[in-house]
């Protein structure tokens, strides 16, 4: 996946709802594949999920596991501020 691609999902009651792909993120020590997103409406929230190659999502529940993608997101986000200060 690429930045800035759309990703559509289908909720429990048939409902699809497209969002932004922000970027993906592969943690070869989990072996697992990541991907965090936000609606176009609201940025402000950005979400994540755990991915599959065959295109299924799975909401992340271990507390650990969270921690790292927050950290892998907080990462990211001190990354592009460094980037806007050198403009």
């Amino acid at each position: 996946m690429k930045e800035n691609d759309l990703i559509t999902i289908t909720d429990e009651e048939g409902v699809e709802q497209t969002f932004v792909i922000l970027f993906t993120f592969t943690n070869e020590k989990r072996g697992a594949n990541y991907v965090f997103f936000y609606d176009e409406e609201n940025d402000e929230e950005v979400m994540y999920a755990r991915y599959y190659e065959d295109g299924t999502l799975e909401y992340i529940e271990d507390s650990k596991e969270i921690s790292e993608i927050e950290e892998v997101f907080a990462a990211y986000e001190s990354e592009l501020e460094e980037l806007e200060e050198e403009e």
